[in-house]
């Protein structure tokens, strides 16, 4: 019966993958979505806060506008109050207006009417006589009211000029309270609509500035004066203004040009104006829209390729049960390539044990394959390199990788040990498809290993005195200059050149030459006492010491060791008076690296000046450099 169930199972595999396939489809179709639609939101939230931004802007830009405005009426109340509607008064107000032309960009005029409306001063400069303003509404309602503020009227085509304005008027008294006139500031209207022009708002937004009850003052695109004293009060905005808060959002459909339009309004809290900043709906939402189809083909295709694929893999899994057994016959085919192969090949279970090792063990490592049947596989394994190997096998049991590659040392039975390479594979279950084990293949190669060795030890080293040769001494001097750097200390380097060797080869021969540089050789590397200590052949008769952690007194003690060390030697050299016999010359250097400074090629320079200093000063000697950079304690050399 659980055979039974086992196989009616198998048989329903396709099925479920299909059902699997078809609702992950459905599922990134529905998340895609849902994605583009909060992605809209964004923008639309996006573009509310940079027009929350601009209409808190643009409030604050009318109110000191009409700040300015309101500033100087309350100046000039002032005066004609103290100095009343005389003939010399009013002669003297405007003579001072027109002494003081005010910046027409912003401030288009001042102008003082009588208690009858006949024009007493102005900044223009027109005809006074025959100009009257007693049928303005801003004249009536202060001459009808005793308010003292300031009143923002309706906009009106200037007297004067023939343009739209925007007034902003006082009230001044006679001396016994009654009215005495109208004292008035315009602002051009065009002056707001150039202002809002310079916002890139998008080809359809648009800018307004309204009174509190609805009377459009300005508009961006508003060239001729179309807009400019629509009555606004019946829109939905002005219809329940006092129920909304004073700035908000607000999404409408635009009554003058029938765009569905985002916007955010702001309503002053000093004056009784109100600043409206809008965009099309449509051009906020025209990059998103160009996005979402691309994102969204780009989807589709996913998810087609997806239900394709799956379509594949139903078909794929209708066939398995087939290929399990083609599996079983593969496997009897493994042995026999095994056998034959004259690399080491093992079957490993689980649990490490040897599950099967091919005949070709005996060779390469010395064991009876059927002795090492059940043992542990990492068993004989170098203990520095066992770790690796371990971290390399868990990896591939727990899934993290399929195949690796290995060099460790083994123990052999007759031999100490060999290196041995091992390729690792997982295999896996014909039924359940989980990794039940690793295929180890592995060969012998301990001579490659040493040839190997042998090839990086000849890289990094000089064939004549067995010293580090150049190449190695840069790699090194960089490394130790970055981690002087880092950990900040000191580090030393001593350039040693032989004192007139070209005369010393002309004299005795190159070969007594090569003699002569390999015991100087011999003296340097027994100066190297610490791990980090590097001797080199930095070039034909120059070598170079890199001491690490060292200063310069430290640096000193060892370039006179190599001093002393020399002379006990006694090499005789006729040509290098007055001692005749081999001596060197010396520059040293010391420098605690810092971040910015120049790099390691600086500590190089130095102590070469120094070893120039010491040849060009007598020879036979050491001179430590000056400072590349001040670090404590220094001494000049």
């Amino acid at each position: 019966m659980p055979s039974y169930r086992r196989e009616l199972g198998k048989a329903r595999l396709p099925f479920w993958a299909a059902g699997f396939v078809a609702l992950a489809c459905v599922a990134i179709l529905a998340l895609s979505g849902w994605r583009e639609w909060e992605s809209r939101q964004v923008d639309l939230r996006n573009a509310e806060v940079d027009m929350a931004n601009l209409a808190g802007s643009l409030t604050q830009h009318a109110e000191d506008t009409f700040d300015l405005a309101d500033t100087i009426l309350t100046g000039m109340v002032d005066r004609m109050e103290v100095g009343g509607t005389g003939t010399a008064a009013v002669a003297k107000i405007h003579t001072f207006l027109q002494s003081r032309k005010y910046n027409r960009q912003r401030i288009r005029g001042i102008f003082v009417y009588d208690e009858t409306g006949r024009w007493l001063a102005t900044t223009e400069d027109v005809d006074l006589a025959a100009l009257n303003n007693s049928d303005r509404d801003y004249f009536q309602r202060h001459r009808a009211t005793n308010d003292r503020g300031t009143l923002i009227g309706k906009p009106v085509k200037s007297r004067s000029g023939g343009q739209w304005i925007i007034t902003l008027s006082r009230r001044f008294n006679h001396s016994d309270g009654s009215f005495a006139g109208v004292v008035l500031a315009s602002i051009d209207v065009a002056y707001f609509t150039e202002f809002y022009r310079r916002f890139d708002i998008g080809p359809n937004g648009a800018v307004s500035l309204l009174n509190a009850d609805g009377i459009m003052l300005a508009r961006s695109s508003d060239e001729d004066g179309t807009y400019v004293g629509r009555d606004m009060s019946k829109s939905p905005l002005f219809t329940n203004l006092h129920d909304r808060p004073n700035a908000s959002v607000y999404y409408f459909k635009s009554p003058i040009d029938g765009v569905q339009r985002l916007s955010f309004y702001q309503l002053s809290s000093r004056y009784p104006i109100l600043i409206l900043a809008t965009k099309a709906q449509d051009d906020v939402l025209a990059p998103w829209r160009e996005q979402a189809v691309v994102r969204m083909a780009i989807v589709t295709g996913l998810t087609l390729s997806i239900a394709i694929i799956g379509l594949c893999l139903v078909r794929y899994l209708s066939q398995r049960q087939r290929m399990a057994a083609a599996l079983v016959a593969k496997e009897a085919d493994f042995r026999l390539l095994a056998e034959q192969c004259s690399d080491v090949v093992m079957r490993i279970g689980l649990d490490e044990g040897i599950l099967y090792a091919s005949p070709s063990c005996a060779r390469v490592l010395g064991w009876d394959p059927s002795r090492l049947l059940g043992t542990p596989a990492l068993a004989g394994i170098n203990e520095e390199d066992l770790p690796r190997v371990e971290q390399a096998v868990s990896s591939l049991k727990s899934g993290e990788a399929e195949e690796a590659r290995i060099i460790y040392r083994a123990r052999h039975r007759e031999k100490t040990e060999i290196w041995v390479e091992t390729a690792l594979r997982v295999t896996r279950s014909a039924e359940t498809n989980e990794i039940d084990g690793v295929v180890a293949i592995s060969r012998d190669m301990t001579e490659q290993k040493d040839l190997q060795d042998k090839l990086a030890a000849l890289a990094t080293s000089d064939g004549l005195t067995g010293l580090a040769n150049r190449r190695h001494f840069d790699e090194r001097l960089a490394e130790e200059w970055a981690r002087a750097r880092r950990d900040g200390t000191p580090l030393s380097l001593l350039l040693l050149d032989v004192d007139h060797f070209k005369k010393f080869n002309d004299q005795y021969g190159h070969q007594a030459g090569d003699a002569c540089l390999r015991a100087l050789g011999r003296i340097l590397a027994a100066q190297v006492r610490r791990p980090a200590d590097l001797a080199a052949r930095y070039g034909g008769e120059e070598f170079a010491l890199l001491l690490p952690n060292t200063d310069p007194e430290g640096c000193e003690q060892v370039g006179e060791r190599v001093r002393g060390a020399l002379r006990e030697l006694g090499m005789l050299h006729a040509f290098n008076p007055p001692s005749k016999l081999v001596t060197v010359s010396l520059g040293g250097a010391t420098n605690i690296p810092a971040h910015g400074m120049a790099e390691s090629n600086s500590l190089v320079a130095a102590a070469d000046r120094a070893l120039y200093a010491a040849k060009e000063s007598g020879r036979d000697r050491l001179l430590m450099s000056g400072q590349v950079v001040a670090w404590p304690g220094a001494r000049s050399a």
